[in-house]
């Protein structure tokens, strides 16, 4: 008779705690602290059958986090059955005492009852790509802290720029020409324009590396559908499918959307009913991207299409056109009705709550 046993483990990059759960026994035992190595993790599931002295099926987890993909594909490269629990959606105790070894038996125990939900395991070149848009991102966010930098460098010195916008050439050129009377003060502006133009260097060249992933076979059709909706270029396009892999997933749109943290969240009680804002529960980074897509609709006119939006949409079928035409207008029309009862921010979020569902819907086939 084979015996199934949860092996929850409690990952961090120095360590593994590792915990067994047995359903038939309702006990927990084997509590080990090992070094972070999947053969030692290997070994400690033959001790674990030894100890039982039959046949042992094994189940291990461990919670999503910075450890990533790794111990999952080296598990399963042994044949050993192994899953990544989402850590918002495990049901655990309120404990005031936390400890590598109660978060292992934790874990084990959602493995055991099932009370949880496993992280999607995207593809090699989903995750491979994922990781290279991400690698952009922290490149923007740099480039946007020097730029912080040289703003509050120069009104600390008593220079204000005059011009309408800023990073512009104008702007750039109006830098350059500043001069200063310490010969010190002038070389740190220099070397906060040299950080500048290279971060913005390798903005550019990593912008259209993705640009080329864009139309690789894989990703070419399903980015140019995704390209019809206003407010979703190429970057947005391709992050969607990428940190989503496969839409149908979701059985739903409020499904898809929950995913990205973007539904209300509630707290009811009896005949009292609270509803907060959206949960922020999920993927921060599509999130982030479709709530700066929601503040593209209150830009233009209803029922007006623009040209970059007309070039955008070539070469789609005219059932992919007419459904995203259907769905900028009803959102563009929603935007403005919202601002005038709330500020643009509760708009936006509003509004990329149902792009979501657009969006699913346009993936998944769904479209009425």
């Amino acid at each position: 008779m084979t015996s199934i046993i949860y092996v929850g483990i409690d990952v961090h990059s120095t360590s593994y705690t590792l915990c067994s759960y047995s359903v038939e026994k309702d006990e927990c035992y084997a509590k080990v602290k090992i070094d972070p190595d999947c053969k030692k993790v290997l070994k400690y599931l033959e001790q674990v059958e030894t100890r039982i002295g039959r046949k042992c099926e094994f189940v291990c987890g461990y919670e999503a986090g910075c450890m990533g993909y790794t111990l999952y594909h080296e598990l399963s490269a042994y044949g050993i059955q192994c899953v990544i629990l989402a850590p918002t959606t495990m049901l655990s105790d309120r404990r005031r005492i936390k400890t590598d070894s109660l978060d292992a038996e934790m874990i084990s125990k959602c493995l055991a009852y099932h009370t949880y939900s496993a992280v999607y395991i995207p593809s090699e070149q989903d995750h491979a790509v994922k990781e290279y848009i991400r690698m952009r991102d922290d490149e923007k966010n740099t480039l946007k802290k020097v730029k912080q930098q040289i703003n509050a460098f120069c009104l600390r010195h008593g220079f204000h720029y005059s011009g309408k916008s800023k990073w512009t050439q104008t702007h750039l050129e109006w830098l350059k020409k500043l001069t200063f009377g310490n010969v010190v003060l002038q070389e740190i502006l220099n070397e906060y324009l040299g950080l500048y133009q290279q971060a913005a260097d390798k903005l550019k060249i990593f912008d259209t590396r993705i640009a080329e992933f864009a139309v690789t076979t894989e990703y070419r059709e399903k980015v140019k559908r995704l390209s019809c909706f206003i407010g979703i270029s190429t970057h947005t396009a391709l992050t969607l499918v990428v940190e989503t892999s496969d839409f149908a997933r979701f059985k739903t749109a409020t499904q898809y959307s929950a995913y990205l943290g973007l539904v209300p969240g509630e707290y009811s009680s009896g005949n009292t009913q609270k509803r907060t804002g959206i949960t922020k529960a999920g993927n921060s980074h599509l999130r982030t991207l479709l709530i700066e897509a929601g503040h593209c609709y209150g830009l233009g006119r209803v029922g007006i299409k623009s040209k970059v939006l007309q070039r955008k949409q070539a070469g789609n079928s005219a059932r992919i056109i007419a459904y995203a035409d259907r769905a900028n207008d009803r959102l563009r029309r929603r935007f403005y009705k919202l601002s005038f009862r709330s500020n643009h921010n509760i708009a936006a979020t509003a509004i990329a709550w149902e792009l979501a569902c657009f969006i699913w819907g346009m993936m998944t086939e769904n479209i009425a």
